[in-house]
């Protein structure tokens, strides 16, 4: 986030002073590390969560058409990066790798059929297949097929034109262009922020090296801490932060060994969540493209932390209550009995529990070609609502009322929505008058600004081929 807002201000505002602080020594060490982040790049072609059946089996696809329309404002932004130069090459960052939802049972496949009719027809999601035809099932997905027992019906939504980005590569990239013009502090903590009677903020940063206490002041910060961002907003004081806690929830994944098992599969196969369980929890057998290497993994199995950041401390979670969000924080464990008690067994589940749950995709997976990686700390959202609070399971932006200062909270959809995410940043924190005076810039940026391209089908495809020969993927015209 905080990588693509500075590349987005360097293009609007080139003669402005940019510093960028990170605690860690690297950049996209913590949750944008591919290894942390699934990399779906989720546009809502495979994540069944973000499509849910109502009571009568309709379809809800609303939410899928807005994240959709938000990842293509941000690919178009990176095929403006390569164009102009701002980003290198592009299959370090993203590559082509189809997209899919996977069931079984009858409903499931019920279920798939309906999602397909409602999408499909879609402008978004025009070329979506459904399938429930057991040899093309084993001829696309070869390594969940073998073993099955096709007597259990099966169905796929399949999306060709899918991609896999690795977001850690991207975040490095973006970083290297705002860079040439800014000052990138690494290993640098930011301990805390106060308003100064200017409107501007001072802030202390400890350097993580040598101990050294610096101070910088600015007329406007953004907090893209991820999920330290929670702490610092609480420091900054503002108001608009007041109610607001944090859920941590961390997960484990199973990254394969064998080079055999990764090449016989070459898709995002998503499934749907355990009832009770986040959005997050879904679990998928997930093709990565990382360095120009290949790597599968499965997962996620949850955990729980009271970190909120995977190089966090166990104090975390403690440190976050606050008087203004005590009691939001408290009333959510009567509101997720469910989902409680599905992190209760997931920490109870035990290694062959684990293999279990992946044989439901990979019937022959053994054990031993499987190894068991933590990754990223994911914080939910916790916000004030009425008397209590309510869990959430998206992003919000949090602002200060005068425009001075800005963070991000949460989760997924998280990367893939970063460049909406940021453009709502600058609408909210500079004014009517200047946020006016970009908007060119931004359109030359980002063509679909301001537009729905579910709506402009000629607009779409004159984009979509554009990105795809920006961003070097297959199938740009095979729509």
């Amino acid at each position: 986030m905080s990588a693509t807002l500075g590349a987005l201000l360097r293009q609007l505002e080139p003669s402005w002073s940019i510093s960028v602080f990170e605690r860690l020594e690297a950049a996209a060490a913590e949750s944008s590390d591919p290894w942390n982040n699934a990399g779906t790049g989720h546009s809502a072609l495979c994540e069944l969560n973000y499509t849910p059946a109502d009571a009568n089996g309709d379809i809800d696809i609303t939410k899928a058409l807005n994240i959709n329309e938000q990842f293509q404002m941000s690919r178009q932004f990176w095929s403006f990066g390569v164009d102009k130069g701002m980003l290198g090459a592009p299959d370090e960052f993203i590559n082509p790798i189809p997209h899919v939802s996977f069931c079984h049972g009858q409903d499931g496949v019920d279920f798939l059929r309906k999602r397909h009719a409602a999408l499909s027809s879609q402008t978004l999601f025009e070329g979506m297949e459904f399938i429930d035809d057991d040899s093309v099932f084993a001829e696309r997905l070869p390594l969940m097929s073998a073993g099955r027992d096709f007597s259990d019906p099966v169905g796929l939504n399949w999306y060709q034109n899918g991609t896999d980005v690795d977001f850690g590569a991207l975040t490095q990239q973006l970083l290297n262009y705002v860079g040439r013009d800014a000052d990138l502090y690494f290993g640098h903590e930011v301990r805390n922020l106060t308003k100064q009677s200017d409107g501007s903020w001072l802030i202390k940063v400890r350097n993580g090296r040598s101990g050294e206490k610096i101070q910088v002041q600015a007329k406007f910060v953004f907090v893209g801490a991820g999920g330290g961002a929670l702490h610092l907003l609480q420091k900054s004081g503002i108001k608009e932060a007041k109610g607001f806690g944090g859920f941590p929830v961390s997960g484990e994944f199973f990254r394969c060994k064998n080079p055999d098992v990764i090449s016989q599969h070459s898709a995002k196969v998503y499934g749907q969540a355990a009832v009770g369980a986040p959005p997050m929890s879904v679990p998928h057998l997930d093709t990565r493209v990382i360095n120009h290497n290949r790597g599968l993994l499965f997962g996620p199995y949850a955990g729980w932390s009271p970190k909120f950041l995977k190089s966090g401390g166990i104090m975390d979670l403690p440190k976050s209550v606050k008087p203004g969000n005590l009691f939001p924080m408290m009333s959510i464990a009567p509101q997720e009995f469910g989902l409680l008690k599905y992190l209760i067994s997931e920490l109870a589940a035990s290694p062959a529990d684990r293999v279990r749950t992946l044989q439901d995709f990979a019937p022959r997976a053994v054990g031993e070609d499987w190894e068991l990686i933590t990754a990223g700390q994911r914080v939910q959202v916790i916000r004030k609502h009425g008397a209590g609070g309510k869990l959430e399971f998206g992003t919000a932006v949090v602002a200060e009322g005068e425009g001075t200062l800005a963070g991000l909270l949460g989760a997924s959809p998280g990367a893939s929505t970063a460049v909406p995410a940021m453009i709502s940043v600058l609408q909210e924190c500079f004014g009517d008058t200047r946020f006016e005076g970009w908007k060119s810039k931004l359109t030359e940026m980002i063509p679909s600004y301001g537009q729905k391209l579910n709506d402009n089908p000629a607009l779409f495809r004159e984009l979509w081929d554009w990105t795809s020969r920006s961003l070097q993927l297959t199938g740009g015209d095979d729509r």
